[in-house]
């Protein structure tokens, strides 16, 4: 038979249409495999909210050593597009004391972020503003119990803005 036979040709054809179409599937095959390519967080444009009104503070309940009283504004929570959860967060202290600031957590990487702190009704932004990593201790208690305990809950599906205000109104998811 020689290389030139219609039969020859269509084997070899057939071989070499077979050797591309295996080179391009292991191609594919590992491209299954492969880590989707991450796309880069970006935060949206904040913008502060109208400053706190009593009758839209709902109290937290939980243990915590502090005598301070702790208070998130409802009518201010939101979920944003990049789904970073921001409120106001209002402490009184036993003598009196009252510490307002505007702030965000974004449950996939466990951190908050204090975007104003208030002064006599407005919102002055803090000398620093980054995302730090929330950390369950005395001073940061309440950053964690919202984050564990409303906003992000281990081994679940985040909840919606609508299922987060329903909890904090009635204490728990």
């Amino acid at each position: 038979m020689s290389i030139a036979s219609p039969a020859m040709r269509g084997l070899l054809v057939g071989l070499v249409s077979l050797w591309c179409s295996s080179a391009a599937f292991a191609v594919e095959q590992r491209s299954l495999f492969e880590a989707a390519p991450v796309e880069e967080w970006k935060e949206q444009e904040v913008v502060f909210p109208t400053y706190p009104a009593e009758a839209d503070l709902q109290p937290l309940s939980f243990t915590t050593t502090s005598s301070a009283r702790f208070l998130i504004d409802l009518k201010t929570l939101s979920k944003g597009a990049d789904e970073v959860i921001r409120y106001v967060m209002v402490v009184r202290t036993e003598g009196g004391a009252e510490n307002v600031s505007y702030e965000g957590i974004r449950c996939e990487t466990a951190e908050r972020r204090i975007y104003a702190l208030g002064r006599q009704g407005t919102w002055v932004a803090p000398r620093v503003s980054e995302w730090t990593r929330i950390i369950d201790n005395t001073f940061n208690r309440y950053p964690a119990v919202l984050a564990k305990e409303y906003f992000c809950p281990p081994g679940s599906i985040l909840p919606t803005q609508e299922q987060i205000l329903r909890a904090l109104r009635r204490g728990g998811l």
